[in-house]
């Protein structure tokens, strides 16, 4: 690996600092050993790169310089290698669990490193990456008493929403370890890798259920419980996905994220395809991700949560250069219904997109929040709740467009009311919106068939009602949308404060 803290030649030197500089150089070099060559291959062996090498791959080349690697003593490193470095030339601190010292568990060296790591973070105003591949905390020693110390937990808990604190389980990762997780902004995970408050010793000893590792938090279950992200094949693939995600956001909230500068696709363009792909029919079904490559830069967008709460689609891409955060309806998926995955997700996305000043662009077509016995016992109304006070109390810059249909609480949740502080809001012509569609509304109130025509004609007609009164900024041709979005944000973001501060988060959410 290179490591800008590499051991200057000590040989010949012509005093006395030869011997003490030859000292320092070897137990260095103990430390940068690992678990040793066997305990390495083992690892390789199973697919997976060390600390080091991971460090390596996922920083710009040269960038490292570790700190703590004396920690431990004879323990290389007390199981976590840290310390600074650059990604894309911005500073940034990482630290990586180390499998091939004690399983990467976590001692009292190593909770001192990571604590200090957070700290530097927080102090520097740089985002945190944390590696995790060990089994948390190590039992202590007989004889040895835990003192009062500030755990790393703490340190991440307060970096919330001013330095991107990003995590990658790229192993198993368990108990104390695995904390971190939830309490990041952003975590990516191996295929092959397992997440969990306890692995299956535990779990057999304390539950009598015998599991194995995968069934008990792979990939899969992280996913399906919301617990990760993203998930990516392997090493390789998790640690370029870090490095793509950083790069739509700023290294603090003190800051905006880097625009690009230069590129193929960044002025403005009609997109005719939106004809093509959004159905009149507002029963039809399309693919919202379909309609997100046609506006955004180059077609490109990084969808986080692609597998969980699908209702939803939220995704980072960018537009004009600048980075921006998209909340979609998918109707596709339950026909753009609201649920409670993807409310918990939209509201996650949101709260971190606002946090680091990422313009937030709400594509809304629904036919409500989900209903149903099935959705009140999932708590619809709190995690819709939830995502509807995320939106409000957004500081950054906002923006809305209704497609074809928004109902009810579905309609509120995605950015739209009355004196939101949307900095533009548009809507297709034909779209409708109301309490409820018309055919439920008739049902629902036993109307006449003379009342029901009159209801569903007026449905069709409200988006010119609402225009006339102000509802929409402008109906607009879909073909102009992206011309319009990217207007109103080359216009936003010129009044935007040059000396950007921290989100003051006030109230409790739902």
């Amino acid at each position: 690996m290179t490591d800008s803290g590499d051991a200057l030649p000590t040989d010949d030197l012509p005093n006395a600092w030869g011997p003490r500089l030859a000292d320092l150089a070897s137990r260095k070099q103990r430390s940068r050993a690992m678990g040793g060559p066997e305990k390495i291959d083992k690892h390789h062996g199973r697919g997976s790169l060390t600390a080091r090498e991971r460090i390596d791959l996922l920083v710009d080349p040269g960038s490292f310089r570790e700190l703590g690697p004396l920690v431990g003593g004879e323990i290389p490193s007390d199981a976590f290698v840290c310390g600074s470095a650059r990604i894309d030339g911005r500073p940034m601190v990482v630290g990586c669990e180390d499998f091939t010292v004690l399983g990467g568990s976590i001692g009292s060296g190593s909770t001192a490193k990571r604590y200090r790591i957070g700290e530097i973070a927080l102090q520097q105003r740089c985002p945190h990456i944390l590696i995790l591949d060990g089994a948390g905390h190590r039992p202590a020693m007989p004889g040895e008493s835990h003192m009062r110390a500030p755990t790393d937990l703490v340190i991440q808990a307060h970096l919330s929403g001013y330095v991107p604190f990003i995590t990658a389980v790229l192993g198993a990762s368990a108990g104390h370890s695995a904390m971190a997780v939830p309490v990041a902004d952003w975590t990516v995970m191996a295929a092959n890798s397992a997440v969990f408050t306890a692995g299956p010793p535990l779990v057999k000893e304390a539950l009598g259920e015998v599991i194995d590792k995968h069934s008990l938090g792979g990939a899969q279950v992280a996913v399906t419980a919301g617990t990760v992200h993203n998930v990516a094949a392997d090493d390789h693939a998790a640690l370029q996905l870090i490095r793509a995600y950083l790069s739509y956001f700023p290294s603090s909230s003190w800051g905006y994220a880097p625009a690009r500068v230069d590129g193929p696709d960044r002025g403005p363009r009609l997109v005719p395809e939106l004809l093509d792909l959004v159905p009149v029919d507002g029963r039809r079904l399309y693919d919202m991700r379909e309609v997100v490559s046609v506006i955004v830069d180059n077609g490109e967008f990084f969808q986080v949560q692609p597998d969980f709460g699908r209702t939803m689609v939220c995704a980072l891409a960018h537009l004009g250069g600048h980075p921006v955060g998209i909340v979609a309806n998918q109707p596709s998926e339950k026909g753009g219904a609201i649920d409670s995955d993807g409310a918990m997700k939209g509201s996650h996305f949101i709260e971190v997109c606002d946090s680091f000043h990422v313009p937030l662009i709400f594509l809304r077509d629904n036919p409500g929040v989900m209903a149903g016995s099935e959705a009140e016992h999932e708590s619809i109304l709190r995690y819709g709740g939830r995502m509807f006070a995320s939106q409000m109390r957004t500081t950054t810059i906002k923006f809305h467009v209704t497609f074809r249909k928004a109902y009810g609480f579905g309609g509120c949740i995605m950015g739209f009311l009355g004196f939101t502080g949307n900095s533009r809001s548009y809507a297709f012509p034909g779209a409708t919106m109301g309490a409820m569609p018309a055919r439920g509304s008739s049902k629902a109130t036993h109307a006449s068939d003379d009342t029901t025509t009159l209801l569903a004609k007026a449905e069709l007609e409200s988006s010119y009602k609402s225009a006339q009164g102000l509802t929409f900024d402008d109906l607009i041709d879909p073909r102009e949308l992206r011309n319009l979005l990217l207007e109103g944000l080359l216009f936003a973001a010129e009044g935007r404060s040059a000396n950007p501060q921290p989100v003051a988060r006030v109230g409790i959410l739902p």
